[in-house]
Parts: structure tokens; sequence; C-alpha cells
């Protein structure tokens, strides 16, 4: 099952679209309106909906006729890096040019600890078929498609979401210390369309993803690759992201890229993203310059 929002009079209205694709509308004003009812009844998100669904007819409508929105408001959206080994060597080739035989990112991809970082906030964060901002200041952008797990307050898994996770290669292989820069300003992480329910996942280290990239209409880039390439365990990034820390109802955590295309690439103004990951939907994205 998944969670959408869609747009509805006023306000975005969100919906669970069961496996026939069938959507039904929930009495619930976002997605932690619903964890908190789900907390408050001691309740799974999938018991609590099919619950709901009992009293509700589904609306007359495909999911392609509506306007999807953010499936969450998510307050914060924190991101893993080097989880890949296509990752590492990536960052390994922006950051010297070539593969050296012992870099940062060859010592974080095998240390215990995992790289995160904030990546994005509610107000920075786009949802399907919103524009994609490109950093002024860079000349080497790349889209990051990543699983994105969504978590409660306590740091359990309750649904996974597609994430692109931009990035400014030349910003950030200048120097490690301008990650910041490299990877966060206006419009630069996009997730959606839905939300998939963890319960209904039976193997969520066997997600195909498949990037696409589109310019003046004509296929530039693809490429895919699956969650079971994946360095780490899932939860072992929610347990270091959780240490000291304090995570809202809706956090989203990225897992890392395994799909970087090639070094002589960057995104144009024009550029359409298209992320697909298996049983989640399509995220997609026109990209522009601000």
């Amino acid at each position: 099952m998944r969670i959408i929002r869609y747009a509805e009079s006023e306000r975005p209205q969100l919906a669970a679209v069961k496996e026939d694709s069938k959507i039904y509308p929930l009495p619930y004003q976002d997605f932690q309106e619903l964890l908190k009812k789900c907390d408050e009844q001691q309740k799974s998100c999938l018991t609590l909906i099919n619950e709901v669904l009992r009293e509700i007819d589904p609306i007359q409508k495909s999911i392609d006729e509506l306007d999807l929105k953010l499936p969450l408001n998510a307050g914060e959206v924190w991101a893993s890096g080097v989880t890949y080994l296509r990752s590492k060597n990536a960052r390994n080739y922006e950051s010297q040019g070539s593969e050296p035989s012992v870099s940062y990112y060859d010592k974080v991809y095998v240390a215990e600890r995992p790289e995160l970082f904030l990546k994005s906030t509610d107000k920075r964060t786009i949802g399907h078929n919103e524009p994609l901002y490109l950093r002024s200041d860079s000349t080497w952008q790349i889209p990051e498609p990543e699983l994105g797990l969504v978590l409660d307050g306590a740091g359990d898994i309750v649904g996974y979401t597609i994430g692109n996770d931009m990035s400014c290669r030349d910003i950030e292989g200048e120097n490690p210390l301008y990650l910041p820069q490299a990877k966060m300003w206006k419009h630069s992480c996009s997730i959606g369309p839905a939300i998939l329910l963890a319960e209904t996942v039976e193997d969520p280290y066997d997600f195909d993803i498949k990037c696409t990239i589109f310019r003046e209409g004509e296929k530039v880039f693809e490429d895919r690759a699956s969650t079971s390439q994946l360095k780490r365990r899932y939860e072992e990034l929610v347990e270091f992201l959780k240490r000291d820390n304090e995570l809202f109802p809706g956090t989203v955590l990225l897992t890392g890229t395994c799909i970087v295309p090639p070094n002589d690439f960057t995104l144009n103004d024009g550029d359409v993203v298209e992320i697909e990951i298996t049983g989640i939907g399509m995220l997609r994205n026109p990209v522009a310059a601000q």
C-alpha cells in the first residue's frame, strides 16, 4: 500500500493507494497526523489504514489524473554518503581526478561510522513535477537517485520513498569541507511521489532503481541499480542518525546512490530527471537555472 497527497480544493488530500490501484482519501491532514494516530492507538500504519478504509469509498480517478504533491512535509531530510562502491569511486574521481590508493572516501566506505549529513528541510524540499534548481556557482551538477527511509519519532522505518539528492561534484571535489554547499541550496532535493508502507515490503534490499535524464526530448542518460548493492544496512544508518539526536515524526533518511552519470556530464537548464523505484512509482522533475 502506498500513501500519496494530491491537490484537492484549497489543500492537499492525503490518500491511500491499494494494490488494485484504487485511491481512497484519508481523514488525516498529513502523514505526520497519521503517524500520531498510529502512536496514540498503538497500531501500525497498515492496520489503522485498513480499518479506516472499511468506511471509505475510492475516488473515481486514476493516479495519473491527479496533481501529486509532496507525500509528506518532512521537517528534516538527512542523507547518507559513500554507501555504494560506485559512489566511493565517483567521489575519488571528482576530488583527485583519478583513483588514489587511500582517500577519505575509501576510509568512510569501510569505517564503522557512516557519513550522514542534513540534506534539506521542509521549506527547501520539492515534490513530483516541481523544478529542481541548478546552483549558479557550480559547473558540474548531477542528480543522485536514492531510496529514502521514512521514519517515525522513534526511528522505526514506516515507509520508503524516492529521493533525488542533487550534488555539485566540482564544489565537493574542490574540498570535502564544502559538502554543505555542494548539497544544500534552494530546490536541491525532491522526494515522492508516494510512500510505500514498510509493512508491505517483503525485501527492502531488492528495490530496483532506474534514473533517466532527458534533454530537449531526447534521452541523454539512463542507468539502473539495486539496493542489494548497498554496503550498509538501513538499521545501521538509522542507529547512527539517532545517536544523541532528536528525530521528528516523518523524518526522511536518503540511503545513498549507486547511479552516477559519466564524468563529462552535467545537468543543463531544461533537462528532465526521472527516477523510478519498484513499487513506489516515478519521481519526475524538470531542471531550471535560478
